[in-house]
This record gives C-alpha cells, sequence and structure tokens, in this order.
C-alpha cells in the first residue's frame, strides 16, 4: 500500500474517531485545518460505507481488510459482546493480552470505529428519555404562560431613553408587568422579575424572544443568568423563532396599544413616564372589555399563580453518581481537573453520571447539557434541550 494512501486514510480515521468521541465538528475541524464542508463530508461518507470510505478515492480503495484482518475485527466484536461495558481502551487490552505477538494491534480510535460500525458505542448523546426542548404551549388557563418583552425603546422628554419591561398572562391578557427602565441590563430585569413573583406567584413557563437579557448569544444553548434563575425556580423557558413575532403575536398586539396610549406624548423624565404606564395597566385591566375574553376585562378571569416564588425544593440528583457546583468562573472541578462548563451556570448544582469509561453525563436539573472527557478535560455540548436554538446560526 502506498505510504501517502495509508497517512490520508489514518488521518481521517482520526478525524472520525474524534467525531465520535464527541467532539464538536468545528474544533475537530479547525485542528485538522480542514473546512466544516469537508468535514460533514468524511463523516457522512463513514456513517454511510463504513471504514472503505475512509479510503482515498482519487487511488485504487485501500480496503480496511488490508489493515485490520477479518478475524481480528470479530475478535473486537467478540469481546465488546462479552463486556458490554467496557470502552474502546479496555477492548484493546484485551487484545494486547490476546494477540500480543502475533498481529498488528489496532489503535484505540481503530478499535472505536469499529465497535461504532457495529452499533456496539452507547454516547451520551444518544441517551434514552432525554429531556427534549419545551415546545410553545397554548397557556389556556391564568400563569400556564407568561409573555415577557421589551418594547422598543423611545426617547422621554428630557432626551434620556425609556426601555419598557413588559409581562403579560397568555390566557387572560393581564398585564402582570410594565416596568419603565432606563436600559436592558440583566440586574434591573431580575430585580423587576422578582417583586413580580412576589407579587403574584410563579407561572409554569414564560416565553420570550432571543434577545437580551432573556437570553444571550454566548451563553450555553443561550442561556442568560435570567433564564437560568427562572429554571431555577422550575419555570420552563419558551423561545420564539427568530423573524416569527407572530408566536407572541398576543404581546405584540398589546405593544401597539400600550405605544399609542402610554408613550404619545412621552413623560417628561423615567418617573412620569412610569406614572403613564400605572394609569395604563390600570384601565387595560379593570376598564378594557376584550372581545376574545367575551368582552370581560383581564382582571375578571385572572388569579394570582398559587406557587409561592420559593420555588423548587433544595436540588438534588439521586439517580447521578455525584452532585457538583459551577464556580463563579463557571468550571467545575474533578479529580483534581479543571473543566469549563459556562459562567451563567455559576452557582448551580450539576448532576454528574458515567455512562461509559471515563465519560460522564452533566444535567441540570431534568436537562441533560452535554458530557465531559475526565481523561482529555474536555466538554461536549448535546443537542439544544431548551427548545429552538437563539444562535444566528440556527
Amino acid at each position: 500500500m502506498p505510504w501517502r494512501a495509508c497517512s490520508v486514510m489514518e488521518e481521517r480515521l482520526r478525524f472520525v474517531a474524534r467525531r465520535l468521541d464527541g467532539e464538536a465538528m468545528s474544533d475537530v475541524c479547525r485542528e485538522f485545518g480542514i473546512s466544516r464542508k469537508t468535514g460533514y463530508k468524511i463523516f457522512h461518507r463513514y456513517r454511510e460505507e463504513g471504514l472503505d470510505a475512509l479510503a482515498d478515492r482519487s487511488r485504487r480503495p485501500v480496503r480496511y481488510a488490508n489493515q485490520l484482518p477479518g478475524q481480528t475485527e470479530r475478535l473486537i466484536v467478540e469481546l465488546k459482546r462479552d463486556k458490554p461495558h467496557w470502552g474502546a481502551r479496555k477492548i484493546r487490552e484485551l487484545l494486547v493480552r490476546k494477540l500480543a505477538g502475533d498481529v498488528r494491534i489496532p489503535a484505540k480510535s481503530t478499535v472505536h470505529a469499529v465497535l461504532d460500525r457495529h452499533g456496539l458505542v452507547q454516547r451520551a448523546r444518544e441517551r434514552r428519555n432525554r429531556a427534549q426542548g419545551t415546545p410553545l404551549s397554548a397557556g389556556a388557563a391564568p400563569n400556564d404562560l407568561w409573555c415577557a418583552d421589551f418594547k422598543g425603546e423611545f426617547k422621554l422628554g428630557n432626551g434620556r431613553y425609556c426601555h419598557p419591561l413588559t409581562v403579560s398572562d397568555q390566557a387572560s391578557r393581564y398585564l402582570l408587568l410594565c416596568e419603565a427602565l432606563e436600559s436592558t441590563r440583566e440586574g434591573p430585569v431580575i430585580a423587576a422579575f422578582q417583586r413580580l413573583f412576589r407579587e403574584r406567584g410563579l407561572p409554569f413557563a414564560i416565553r420570550s424572544d432571543k434577545g437580551l437579557p432573556f437570553a444571550s448569544p454566548n451563553g450555553l444553548y443561550n442561556l442568560s443568568r435570567l433564564s437560568v434563575w427562572w429554571l431555577g425556580l422550575g419555570i420552563a423557558i419558551e423561545r420564539i423563532q427568530p423573524g416569527h413575532p407572530q408566536q407572541n403575536g398576543r404581546h405584540e398586539r398589546l405593544h401597539l396599544t400600550l405605544k399609542r396610549e402610554a408613550t404619545r406624548p412621552p413623560g417628561a423624565n423615567i418617573l412620569q413616564q412610569q406614572e403613564k404606564f400605572d394609569a395604563f395597566r390600570n384601565e387595560f385591566h379593570a376598564e378594557r372589555p376584550h372581545a376574545a375574553l367575551a368582552m370581560k376585562c383581564p382582571a375578571e378571569p385572572y388569579t394570582a399563580s398559587p406557587r409561592p416564588p420559593a420555588g423548587l425544593p433544595e436540588l438534588e440528583y439521586p439517580f447521578h453518581d455525584r452532585e457538583i457546583l459551577v464556580t463563579a468562573c463557571g468550571r467545575i472541578c474533578m479529580h483534581s481537573k479543571t473543566i469549563n462548563i459556562s459562567t451563567v451556570l455559576a452557582g448551580q448544582k450539576l448532576g454528574i453520571k458515567e455512562v461509559d469509561d471515563g465519560i460522564g453525563l452533566v444535567s441540570f436539573r431534568h436537562y441533560d447539557l452535554g458530557s465531559i472527557d475526565l481523561e482529555q478535560r474536555t466538554w461536549q455540548t448535546i443537542d439544544n434541550p431548551f427548545g429552538t436554538r437563539l444562535s444566528p446560526m440556527s
């Protein structure tokens, strides 16, 4: 076999093995110096045709059987079926003991690829009963679903800008909050929701768009500190798809009315504007009938949530192997090794369950976030468990 053909195939095999180990396509392509398009082509060919697809197609096909005899491959499969909970590293060690001195022992990545081709590799991302993304719900009863958004900013009489934070109940149209804020910074928004939760209790879900501070373009799964706090209280998060404001249509219609009746003309300053918002809320609740409510006012069908703002009890993971706290800098420490997770989860308790040799599944509450390789100290996310992705790549 020509040396170049062998080296190309080995490079592709190493590339595929890294992907099978759970590393992100973009990271592996960057390290191998190839485009993502080329990376996906190599990986898809392997998925469809097996190891033969990794041979250089511009030359005479190089069959993997010339490198790994059929009896060796069959032995790998037999060993795995005999030891179903052993990974490629341990299976290779068995090969060393059985075949040392007789034939060439394949690398761990080769053993892993053989096991995967025979359907004998269990990866964390294929774990059954994994939590799925939350679909957009109907919000049929009060406090089933709240809708949150920032109405577009506008200039006050003193030249400063006002950013109205609004929260409404999907079922009753009740305007729970209309707060005149000077920015969309996370701190004041969290403080506003704290007051709202104390007054009205907790909803089962909150729907928002992809904007800050409801989501973060740089956070894990686009989570922000605000949305992680909601999850910690037992509130599901819902996201509308980018460019689909109709998925939050009732709330958008409320914004049109709010803009027409409470911002023209604007208040002279932020305090006067808040007074205008408060007057609008009082009229909207108690005086304005809604055709969708059989001409009732929102205050008639709405009742406060019975769920206390204390949220869920102390977080525990009884079905995981261990619990671990995320540090202030977004890391976890295991076996004297530091692994970066995400700063948005700082202070949160995670559960870790070993699903393969040296591979741990990481969970936050009932959501599976990804897997960690304790030997390589790498972190690999899985399919987004929080519904529609918010990044521009979605």
